[in-house]
């Protein structure tokens, strides 16, 4: 009885191992056949960004930056705003030449006007 027992144990362990063996190898395959494909996915998608990242670079977009003109003068509307600014708040023409880079006859010039048609 002992020896048919034995037998018995071991020819279910034969069936069990040999599921394993065969369901690895099942295993195998499909993950193998996973990685193919996600290879090719991969692939096709880097395909697919280089072609859109190429018409992105030749469709370069004209961006216009709105310039701020210079008056006819060549002093800038950002420089006659500061100095109709400052004299406005009291500083003499000497205060406003040390705070900004323009020569007192163009500081005249700019407040006579009143910052139009230099």
């Amino acid at each position: 009885m002992d020896l048919s027992i034995i037998l018995m144990g071991a020819g279910i362990l034969v069936i069990i191992v040999s599921l394993f063996m065969s369901r690895s190898k099942t295993m195998d395959e499909d993950t193998e056949d996973i990685s193919v494909t996600l290879y090719k996915e991969t692939s096709q998608i880097k395909r697919r960004l280089k072609v859109i990242e190429e018409e992105l670079l030749l469709e370069q977009p004209t961006f216009k930056v709105p310039s701020s003109k210079p008056t006819t003068s060549g002093i800038h509307q950002i420089l006659v705003s500061q100095v109709l600014a400052l004299h406005k708040q009291g500083y003499t023409i000497s205060q406003i030449v040390e705070r900004s880079s323009l020569t007192p006859q163009q500081i005249e010039k700019i407040i006579a006007t009143g910052g139009k048609l230099l």
